[in-house]
């Protein structure tokens, strides 16, 4: 039970951490699991890791609420028009990332899961991130906040948001590299990017919950409790690290998150093949 425990813990506290950097939280579960002895049902599983994702999201909401929410009294008109303008180009960005993941879920999941195809995901990017980085940026944004984005450059971002579908790719990394590409500062793209997480993860996780029901799968207490620390963990530290990352952008690059990918992504090769 203890290890049970502590298993729903550091899964929640990973999460929670490799969610909004783009490191791949998808990626770094599945080597945790692969890694470690897990001993979830495998039904119930597959909906923990889920609902830990949708608390990391709630982090999100709770943390920038006030800028996400268009009915405040102390909004003028032309800021909740603001808002408006910005929820549109979120779910623009999100429609090419739900129609593929709708399409190839599955195939996704069963076939691009292994550890090495991570690895190598992990290296590839991290390779990509030391090119794009390698010096810092002279040139002056030309979206310097979220106001300034426009319905083709949310689009343009959502379709990088495709190639995440890959474990081990990122979501934060491909959108903020995608938010990059089409113009934004970092700071902006990195909230662009938290922000497209919340319909691209809502829809995740209704379908993976609603798979759960249909199952006819009942949790025990243990499991009730087991979700309960991982989503509480999942909060706590999402709002942690979404507060470090906007700090960090404002004055790094991504250069060293390349080198993390690239460390990691070698160790893991490394294990496999010894």
């Amino acid at each position: 039970m203890i290890y049970t425990v502590l298993l729903a813990l550091l899964f929640g506290i990973l999460e929670g951490v490799t969610e909004w950097l783009p490191i791949s939280s998808t990626g770094h579960l599945i080597l945790l699991r692969h890694f470690l002895p897990v001993t979830y049902r495998e039904a119930f599983f597959s909906l923990f890791e889920v609902v830990i994702q949708l608390f990391a999201l709630c982090a999100i909401l709770w943390r920038f609420f006030p800028m996400l929410w268009p009915f405040s009294r102390q909004k003028s008109a032309a800021e909740r028009r603001a808002v408006y303008r910005l929820w549109v180009n979120v779910l623009l960005a999100a429609l090419p990332a739900v129609v593929i993941g709708l399409l190839f879920d599955k195939i996704i999941e069963q076939r691009l899961s292994h550890p090495a195809i991570i690895a190598t995901t992990l290296i590839g990017y991290g390779l990509l991130f030391l090119f794009l980085f390698r010096r810092p940026s002279k040139s002056h944004p030309q979206c310097a906040g979220l106001e300034g984005i426009t319905a083709k450059n949310a689009f343009c971002v959502g379709l990088f948001q495709v190639l995440a579908l890959v474990p081990g790719t990122s979501r934060s990394g491909a959108t903020i590299i995608g938010g990059l590409f089409v113009g934004m500062g970092r700071e902006t793209a990195a909230l662009f990017s938290f922000f497209l997480g919340i319909p691209t993860m809502l829809g995740a996780t209704a379908l993976r919950v609603l798979d759960f029901l249909k199952s006819g799968t009942v949790l025990t207490a243990a499991e009730w409790l087991t979700l309960a620390i991982g989503c509480a963990a999942s909060f706590f530290v999402s709002l942690l690290v979404v507060d470090f990352l906007m700090s960090f952008v404002r004055r790094h690059s991504f250069f060293a998150f390349g080198i993390y990918r690239i460390v990691l992504g070698l160790g893991v090769l490394v294990t496999l093949i010894f």
